[in-house]
């Protein structure tokens, strides 16, 4: 080309056609394929927030947790000494006429504290504890406490808690009320 030869300079609407659609479509494309993906995720929630809650409806709102006033039975099926109630995990004391109840649950993270009778401590000046007496060693953490429930070995911050008993009006059964502690002097007496 000589320098008085000017390049044809194409006439308007006359460029080409696929450069032409291919820079309009890098641009357009992932616009609209966004806007198409946002506007379906709205549809999505619009319509999945109404089934998730009437899917939701179907399950009722209930715990299912022990009752905190239960029959533990007869009186009579209390022998003396200590019977382990596994399903609320309390200990029923039976003295003579009298009863008590200890709670079995740890105080230190909630483990089931199990029954052991004391054994004879052999280090001088420590009595011999009388025949019969009992503990509740803790399997979880190695918390021990006393036959009264005062722990006195490992991490359990407090003692065993003590439980109200009462003797059911209509059938004559020893009932035990978990929402009631009480002190570890108090006992209920039982006229049999």
């Amino acid at each position: 080309m000589s320098s008085d030869e000017r390049p044809a300079v194409p006439p308007a609407g006359a460029e080409d056609p696929p450069a032409a659609v291919a820079s309009g479509s890098e641009e357009e494309l992932p616009r609209r394929r966004f806007l198409t993906r946002v506007g379906g995720g709205l549809v999505a929630a619009a319509l999945g927030a109404p089934a998730a809650l009437a899917f939701r409806s179907l399950v009722p709102n209930a715990l299912y947790e022990q009752p905190l006033r239960f029959k533990a039975g007869p009186i009579a099926s209390f022998t003396g000494g200590a019977t382990f109630l596994p399903e609320q995990r309390v200990f029923v004391f039976r003295e003579a006429e009298t009863f008590h109840c200890i709670s079995a649950v740890c105080t230190h993270l909630g483990c089931t504290v199990q029954l052991a009778r004391q054994l004879a401590r052999a280090a001088a000046g420590d009595a011999a504890p009388p025949a019969g007496a009992v503990e509740f060693h803790c399997p979880c953490h190695g918390s021990r406490y006393r036959g009264d429930g005062t722990p006195y070995a490992g991490p359990a911050p407090r003692p065993l808690d003590y439980f109200k008993l009462d003797v059911a009006p209509d059938d004559g059964q020893l009932v035990v009320d978990l929402s009631e502690r009480t002190d570890k002097g108090w006992r209920l007496t039982v006229a049999v």
